[in-house]
């Protein structure tokens, strides 16, 4: 069995945002090895059409380059290279962590995380809700609700374990899962 975990997601919020993401973690230590995410974008008031990072973890360092893509046609270039501690996680992480973390309720997680898009570091915290059978389109699951700053995901906590729903706790923007395919297990 290979020991990498590898994440890939990609929406359409028509016709603001459209976006790819591939995040490879370590699948006994859930530590990052690399992320990849690139956005379009559609806001009038702003310059900025494209953000995209490329990082990997290696040797105790996170390097690679963040992209801006601008509405002129300019792409803005920028390295990344900076000590990236053990036991720090990506910004996304809940996302990632959270369907296969084994929380119950009342549970706290604080943890390092690197904020990928702004070269960052801020303390992730999610806390574990009390379970819930909710209906999306994809299906009805049963979840561990996980809450995290202004934001709520919901966790499948039987196989295959994943985030079946996410939205902001003011109810601003919200995601489900539509549909799904099979779980195709990474070559070895």
């Amino acid at each position: 069995m290979t020991q990498e975990v590898i994440y890939t997601a990609a929406s359409e919020f028509r016709p603001v945002e459209e976006e790819r993401l591939r995040v490879v973690v370590n699948r006994l230590t859930g530590q990052p090895i690399s992320t990849f995410h690139h956005i379009d974008l559609f806001s009038p008031g702003s310059d900025t059409v494209m953000v995209e990072h490329d990082l990997e973890v290696k040797r105790g360092e996170i390097s690679g380059r963040r992209r801006v893509g601008t509405r002129s046609g300019g792409v803005i270039i920028v390295p990344v290279s900076r000590p990236f501690a053990p036991g720090t996680v990506l910004s996304d992480y809940v996302f990632l962590a959270g369907a296969v973390s084994n929380a119950v309720p009342g549970d706290s997680l604080g943890v390092p995380a690197y904020k990928e898009f702004d070269d960052s570091l801020v303390t992730l915290t999610f806390v574990a809700e009390s379970p819930a059978t909710i209906e999306v389109p994809a299906g009805r699951f049963d979840v561990l609700p996980l809450r995290s700053g202004g934001f709520r995901i919901y966790a499948t906590r039987t196989g295959p374990r994943r985030v079946v729903k996410g939205e902001t706790l003011d109810g601003a923007f919200s995601f489900e899962l539509v549909q799904s395919g099979p779980v195709v297990p990474s070559a070895e």
